[in-house]
């Protein structure tokens, strides 16, 4: 036992070296334009998955909507809720969306704005969150003459705080 320590001690063991595997892009220039492409392309790939995952989420919300507006006029029995939505609607200006199904009325609040629009609702055929944007948006900005809301018992408690003192209109 002695003897294998003694010729342990004698001759150390060899160890070889492992190839280093060449790296196309060691060059000063090549190096930082790797670099930028490997980031370029992690920013892309991530702004994707954002961008997809939106989408995903929105369509998610309209589906659920759609769903439960359909169990509750179904049975012929309305929903008693409401269901509000805020719209990104571009550069410094957004808007709420408020689906009241027992009042079958969709409001829509744009921030900046000086108005409430309300649309009726079809329960068979529920206009989708871009529809109502598009249609009020467009209305608001083509000075179309809207019809103002006298009767504000027509309205329901959660389009009446979403719209607070402001005028409402018909659209």
């Amino acid at each position: 036992m002695e003897q294998s320590k003694a010729v342990l001690m004698e001759r150390p063991p060899v160890y070889s070296e492992l190839p280093i595997p060449s790296i196309p892009c060691l060059g000063g220039v090549k190096k930082l334009v790797c670099v930028v492409l490997v980031v370029v392309v992690l920013v892309l790939v991530l702004v994707g998955v954002l961008l997809m995952g939106l989408h995903m989420s929105q369509k998610h919300t309209e589906t659920i909507f759609q769903m439960s507006l359909q169990e509750g006029t179904g049975s012929g029995i309305h929903g008693t809720g409401a269901a509000t939505f805020h719209l990104d609607t571009g550069i410094n200006s957004s808007a709420s969306v408020v689906y009241d199904y027992s009042k079958l009325l969709i409001a829509t609040r744009p921030r900046p704005g000086h108005a409430c629009y309300v649309t009726p609702m079809d329960p068979e055929q529920v206009q989708s969150l871009e529809t109502i944007a598009e249609s009020v948006l467009s209305k608001i900005t083509s000075n179309d003459s809207m019809k103002l809301v006298t009767d504000h018992s027509l309205l329901g408690t959660t389009i009446k705080v979403l719209c607070g003192s402001l005028p409402v209109y018909w659209t």
